[in-house]
């Protein structure tokens, strides 16, 4: 006890000018502490009426009692500081009436602490010392409440994750950072108040963006779950990369056998309603009640029911291609990778759902060859057409936006689209496909020649530190190499594939079989990174050339034909999508999840769902789960009927607010709104879109804006706790 207040009497002198500058505004605090005390209304209002701050009693700091209870987390906590003097320290704190430690506070005898404690000695408020809140948070907040207290009387101090975690060697250090810590969330505990959560009605609807594998995946699930599902999908096809392919690892299965039942499923399903050459233009609401606003592109050619509602009967486009036969414009075939022609009005390949032809406006002369061919009877095609806008109601959305692969020819070493026989390794899949450009023939794009020696190299763009490629490995590179070695010993005999690889990652179910396989038929591994590819003019032969790191010498190897594992990367728009729904992305790009382990199908905002590969690189299988996962988690809110909104959201204290409109400005989420009531402007809070971010609270000049949970008195008593050691 001496020596705690030894320690903060010196802490206080040193920082005396700290104190002369914090009084002041303390004082002030103090002046305003009276917080609006409103009863709470029944849980069900609605949450999206203006507010006034939802909160019930409020504990004055000098009758508060805290319980303080310490995690060890294993070794985790205890191994980098020490408990006991932790606990000891915390029994000395203002309002601190019980303090306890245990090994495992998560666990439910550790919940069962909490529980007897709250009763038996009558606390008003709990304080836990263990991880970050982000992870067990909800855990503490209802061990609180079956206690019987409100369980916003809860806080946590991250002993853990900020502290243990980085300060692992200096067990001294680290236990000096948890009494801070501790003696920081106690201050705030003190002024805890009731908060009561309210609940919204949900839309009985959902959107799945993007109809790849995982969002068509996505889609039928929620479709068989009887909930209304929107799909949306950029291009004229739903499909995604795997319409691409001609097979898949390790089964082999035909990529296009077991894709096309899916495509037809999502075509035919009276639950989904299916827009492709469509985007999402615009994003408003919150969970429950997504407003969002659809672009639908003009693609010139009507569905039969658009021309049945423009009173063709009969009409519109029945994919017969008579108009592709006349049109005279040539242009190359993006699904193809540009290695087989299209005409101006096109479809991608025969499978394609819906079996619409698409214009493209921008090589489109507008000569009329095919309204003519079209013919009176069907009518399909408008040259006119203009893009429209279509507004739905939703109550939950799954992203599912894909990717695209990394543009290689910024690697310049390796040639690509200098030499014609560096190709990547989805021309390869489009050129060994029965339905590609050369009818599954596999030839060099320089000659037409069958070739005898290919080489592919690995990490092409991936496992990339300088720079020019991605940092991050792509997963799936490695099996498809794998894959496309068969193919060209099955197809080809005589044919040697050469692999260049750093590390083989045959992570999946039977994966490392199939690699072993492809070993045993003859395929020829040479490790090392590749770091030139040259050509032989003459013969449009290519010398690979890379050090073999398991023999230790210099390879100069002369193949036929190179082709390189690509590197994937987020779709171009996604960026653009992610903003529309407030989803936060990675350094790389890929969508963030709300958590990596314990929720790897959510987002930051309520209600938005991720699938597939958006948020990072994923194979078939684990596409199509998370795809699962992320329907059955977006299927749980429409089920219930209503969501329960946590109550940190901001509210206006009206006697004080002049009415400027700053906050409505500066709001991230449009929750902010000016009305007029009793001849005054004031601000009103639209709780559903509120997520408690407190730019608001800390700009308005009136000190008119409340946050729940983390209101103005609260957070000085905390910087009170940090700059003066707790001293009055």
């Amino acid at each position: 006890m001496a020596e705690k207040k030894k320690a903060t009497t010196k802490k206080t002198e040193s920082k005396k000018e700290d104190t002369k500058k914090v009084a002041p505004v303390k004082q002030e605090v103090k002046k305003q502490a009276a917080a609006p005390a409103a009863k709470p209304k029944a849980a069900a209002a609605s949450a999206a009426a203006p507010a006034k701050a939802t909160v019930g009693s409020t504990t004055k700091q000098g009758d508060a009692r805290i319980g303080v209870f310490i995690c060890h987390c294993g070794t985790n906590i205890a191994g980098s500081m020490d408990i006991e003097a932790v606990q000891a320290y915390a029994k000395t704190l203002p309002n601190v009436a019980y303090v306890d430690n245990y090994k495992y506070m998560c666990s439910m005898p550790g919940q069962s602490v909490i529980n007897k404690a709250v009763k038996e000695n009558k606390l008003t408020g709990v304080v836990v010392a263990a991880c970050s809140p982000r992870l067990h948070e909800p855990t503490f907040r209802t061990a609180t409440k079956e206690s019987g207290l409100n369980p916003f009387r809860f806080e946590m101090a991250n002993i853990r994750e900020q502290n243990s975690w980085v300060h692992m060697h200096d067990r001294e250090g680290s236990t000096d950072k948890a009494k801070d810590a501790v003696r920081i969330a106690v201050a705030k505990a003190a002024l805890l108040q009731d908060l009561f959560p309210k609940s919204v009605p949900v839309e009985k609807a959902a959107m799945v963006v993007g109809a790849g594998v995982a969002g068509m995946q996505a889609a039928l699930d929620l479709a068989a779950a009887g909930i209304k599902t929107y799909l949306i999908e950029s291009d004229m096809s739903i499909g995604g990369r795997m319409s691409q392919l001609d097979k898949t690892f390790p089964t082999l299965d035909c990529s296009q056998c077991i894709l096309t039942p899916k495509m037809v499923d999502v075509g035919r399903s009276d639950k989904i309603e299916l827009m492709t050459w469509s985007e999402v233009h615009e994003v408003e609401g919150y969970i429950g009640n997504f407003d969002v606003t659809i672009r639908k592109k003009a693609r010139g050619v009507m569905t039969p029911k658009e021309a049945e509602a423009k009173g063709i009967v009969g009409g519109g486009c029945n994919g017969c291609g008579d108009c592709e036969a006349v049109c005279p414009v040539v242009k190359p075939n993006e699904f193809e990778i540009g290695m087989k022609p299209r005409k101006a009005i096109y479809i991608n390949h025969p499978q394609v759902v819906p079996l619409i032809y698409t214009i493209d406006f921008n090589s489109c002369v507008k000569c009329g060859l095919c309204v003519t061919a079209c013919g009176p009877e069907k009518r399909a095609i408008d040259l006119e057409m203009k893009d429209e806008f279509v507004k739905v109601k939703v109550g939950t959305a799954i992203l599912a936006t894909g990717y695209d692969i990394f543009p290689i020819e910024k690697k310049e070493e390796w040639g690509y689209k200098r030499f014609e026989n560096v190709i990547t390794s989805l021309e390869f899949e489009r050129l060994i496909c029965a339905s590609g450009p050369t009818g599954g023939h596999l030839v060099r794009p320089s000659d037409g020649q069958t070739p005898k020696r290919v080489a592919f190299v690995l990490c092409a763009g991936s496992r990339d530190n300088t720079g020019t490629g991605k940092p991050y490995c792509s997963r799936f590179c490695c099996m498809y190499s794998l894959k496309h070695a068969h193919q060209i010993i099955e197809k080809i005999p005589g044919c040697v594939p050469y692999i260049f690889y750093m590390d083989i990652r045959s992570f999946g179910k039977m994966y490392e079989e199939f690699y072993y396989r492809i070993q045993d038929e003859g395929a020829k591994f040479i490790r090392g990174r590749v770091a030139n590819i040259l050509e032989d003019p003459k013969t449009k032969n290519l010398h690979v050339m890379t050090d073999d790191t398991l023999l230790n010498r210099p390879v100069d190897m002369e193949v036929d034909m190179v082709v390189l594992a690509a590197a994937i990367q987020p779709k171009e728009d996604t960026n653009r999508t992610r903003k529309l729904f407030g989803v936060s992305c990675s350094m790389d790009g890929w969508l963030l999840e709300a958590h990596p382990k314990l929720n790897p199908c959510g987002t930051t905002t309520a209600g938005v769902f991720l699938a597939g590969v958006c948020q990072g690189p994923k194979d078939i299988p684990d596409t199509v789960a998370s795809a699962e996962g992320a329907a059955s988690a977006a299927s749980i809110p429409i089920h219930m009927g209503e969501v329960e909104l946590e109550p940190y959201f901001a509210s206006c204290i009206e006697e004080k607010c002049a009415g400027c409109g700053m906050c409505v400005n500066l709001c991230p989420y449009s929750a902010l709104s000016l009305v007029e009531k009793d001849g005054r402007t004031v601000m009103q809070v639209t709780e559903a879109k509120c997520k408690g971010c407190g730019t608001c609270g800390g700009f308005c000049p009136g000190g008119a804006i409340w946050m729940n949970h983390f209101a103005t008195p609260q957070i000085v008593a905390q910087i009170d706790a940090f700059l003066l050691g707790g001293e009055q």
